[in-house]
């Protein structure tokens, strides 16, 4: 099967179980993002493997923090993003190889911040009282908006190379397609609830930092395997390569979006 069809299949198959488990919510969205966000956690830590992270650790706060989250809300999720710092040293106390402890515990808790607290953040998103579904749809669909409508401008017209040190392929012109595209969706999503929600403006500004912040999260994943030396996180998804390649910029546009809400004080 070709790489194309490899991700039609792929995305055919998983996308209604996740926007599923969205709409579900509760345990079963914990369950989507603990899955999801231990396997991207592992493929961090794989190619990450010479800097020696204390995966047990970082693994056992991950699970402390999302059903942390789920249980006791922000204040637990705080404690258990925290809590990397404990685990991994017991780990490193326990372990038998000794790594370099400077090297080991960063490289752990970078990847419970940038991974688990980014999907926790979108859980907080989801949780918004009566108009959480319609908002995370809104960030799930302007992400994938932009990224589509940036890929295919960018490879049509694309002249002018956005950051060519780290991802050479994304240029400004496929930003700025996608910057519409993505704003657009979060209007049209939200539209519906302008009186009682997010007002038209308050949309608006929502898209754009969903936006931005996903194509910083894209090139923040890219300066990462780049600096480790690799193409993809992973091989799970086939041919959209690991779930930390499918999820990155939903990792900084989760934050940005809570954010927002935040700022507007609708959380």
């Amino acid at each position: 099967m070709s790489p194309f069809w490899s991700r039609i299949v792929v995305a055919a198959v998983l996308l209604p179980l996740v926007i599923g488990l969205v709409y579900l919510d509760g345990w079963w969205l914990t369950g989507l993002a603990l899955v999801g966000g231990l396997l991207a956690l592992h493929e961090l830590y794989a190619i990450g493997g010479t800097l020696r992270p204390l995966r047990l650790g970082g693994y056992a706060a991950a699970v402390a923090t999302l059903v942390g989250l789920q249980l006791g809300g922000i204040p637990w999720m705080a404690i258990g993003l925290l809590s990397t710092l404990c685990f991994a040293f017991l780990v490193f106390l326990l372990s038998q190889s000794r790594p370099a402890f400077t090297a080991a515990v960063s490289m752990t808790t970078a990847g419970v911040l940038w991974v688990i607290g980014g999907i926790a953040c979108l859980v907080l998103v989801r949780d918004v009282p009566d108009y959480g579904w319609w908002t995370i749809v809104a960030v799930l669909f302007a992400v994938f908006a932009s990224d589509t409508f940036a890929y295919f401008v960018g490879r049509a017209i694309g002249r002018h190379k956005m950051a060519p040190a780290i991802s050479p392929g994304k240029s400004w012109e496929g930003f700025l397609a996608g910057l519409v595209a993505g704003v657009t969706v979060a209007f049209l999503v939200l539209y519906g609830d302008r009186e009682e929600f997010l007002s038209i403006p308050e949309s608006l500004v929502l898209g754009a930092a969903v936006v931005v912040a996903g194509v910083l999260g894209d090139l923040f994943e890219s300066a990462v395997k780049r600096d480790l030396g690799v193409k993809d996180s992973g091989r799970v998804l086939a041919g959209h390569g690991g779930v930390l390649d499918r999820i990155d910029s939903l990792l900084f546009a989760g934050p940005a979006a809570y954010a927002v809400l935040l700022a507007f004080g609708v959380t």
